[in-house]
């Protein structure tokens, strides 16, 4: 059986130390608070999906969550997937977010409906996965078994429908559990906007 230890991965661009910050203090509200955050700084414009791998790498507990650096989680939110995770046999689950500083750019069924494996929907990357699972699917295009640095998009769905090809089980809890900051220079993953 699976422990409940997680570790929380947060891929940083240097430059945005104060909303580092902000991610860390929330990580560390935590009700069931992680056993280890892995940070990777992203110092050379290597893109998200490089510095996503990178913090994935440092993982040795049994789950993983993911947690941009100008994003916040709510307090209840690793507690709230990994008892979901548990209740519905998952090997990754999402929630769904509040934003600030912009809109929600996805229609309000998309939150409300059950993740549909036949038609899958991006989840966005702030997920909680068991750790066996994302490291065998991991982030980005290869090439000879390197990453390719400054992908520009993408990597979150397609790690989502690498999972699902992988066998994993995704489940959707319906609940606003993090916050997605659209007022903090969001990159999208793209070394270009920073």
């Amino acid at each position: 059986m699976l422990s409940d230890e997680i570790t929380v991965c947060v891929p940083h661009i240097a430059s945005r130390h104060v909303y580092l910050h902000r991610a860390l203090n929330s990580i560390h509200q935590q009700t069931h608070a992680p056993k280890s955050i892995a940070i990777a700084y992203d110092v050379g414009h290597d893109g998200a999906a490089v510095t996503r791998q990178r913090s994935l790498d440092m993982v040795t507990t049994d789950w993983v969550a993911f947690l941009d650096d100008d994003d916040e989680f709510r307090p209840w939110h690793l507690e709230h997937l990994l008892e979901h995770a548990r209740a519905t046999d998952a090997d990754y689950v999402y929630s769904w977010f509040d934003v600030a500083g912009g809109g929600d750019p996805f229609p309000p069924s998309h939150f409300l409906n059950e993740f549909n494996p036949d038609d899958p929907v991006q989840t966005t990357i702030t997920v909680l996965v068991k750790r066996e699972l994302a490291q065998e699917v991991g982030f980005g295009e290869k090439r000879d078994g390197v990453l390719i640095k400054g992908q520009t998009w993408g990597e979150d769905y397609q790690f989502t429908l690498g999972c699902l090809k992988a066998g994993g089980v995704i489940k959707h809890l319906v609940e606003r559990t993090w916050i997605w900051h659209h007022d903090s220079q969001n990159t999208s993953g793209r070394g270009d906007r920073w």
